[in-house]
């Protein structure tokens, strides 16, 4: 199984080439999060991880340009770093305290929290610019099978929207989608 870092170097890669084909005049097109853009889900993605390893751990990230000027370099900057981070030996004895969550490990917690985000945004920033839509259908399954029995807290932290229904037989993609609020 892969560890943290090669994790974070294939997910952060798929959607590195999702960002590097959104079109320059697509970025302002709707994405399947409610009052979003498509630049709002790169935004997403540089703005709140940073300050969560700050709190968490005092690891400061580099700061690329604002994703307002410059989506793909505030995009390469920031993946460039995580990735940094987890390549980095000394990250293996580092942990993350956080109040929600106690302490963890830090490359399992970018791991758990970051990447598993990286993972389901590429297919709102593919839906919303028309690209390759396809998630890894194992890592689909396995996501939606650990996120199942937490269903009640994903929901009352306000960063999921209701499930969708889908039928019982839909692919691990499409169950995982509509768990975490988002019509397939």
């Amino acid at each position: 199984m892969a560890g943290p870092a090669d994790e974070h170097r294939l997910i952060a890669g798929v959607f590195t080439e999702r960002v590097r084909g959104v079109a320059s005049d697509d970025w302002e097109r709707p994405a399947p999060c409610a009052g979003w853009v498509a630049r709002d889900v790169v935004g997403h993605l540089v703005e709140w991880f940073p300050g969560f390893l700050h709190a968490g751990a005092g690891v400061e990230l580099p700061k690329g340009p604002p994703v307002a000027e410059d989506p793909v370099a505030a995009w390469a900057v920031h993946s460039d770093g995580v990735q940094a981070l987890l390549d980095d030996p000394a990250t293996a004895g580092k942990v993350l305290r956080n109040p929600n969550i106690g302490e963890m490990p830090l490359d399992q917690a970018v791991a758990m929290f970051y990447t598993s985000d990286v993972f389901m945004h590429t297919w709102d920033l593919a839906r919303a610019t028309g690209q390759d839509e396809r998630l890894d259908p194992q890592r689909c399954a396995a996501m939606l099978e650990g996120m199942l029995p937490m269903d009640a807290a994903l929901r009352s932290s306000g960063h999921y929207g209701p499930r969708v229904g889908v039928p019982d037989d839909a692919d691990p993609q499409t169950r995982l989608l509509a768990f975490i609020g988002r019509t397939p």
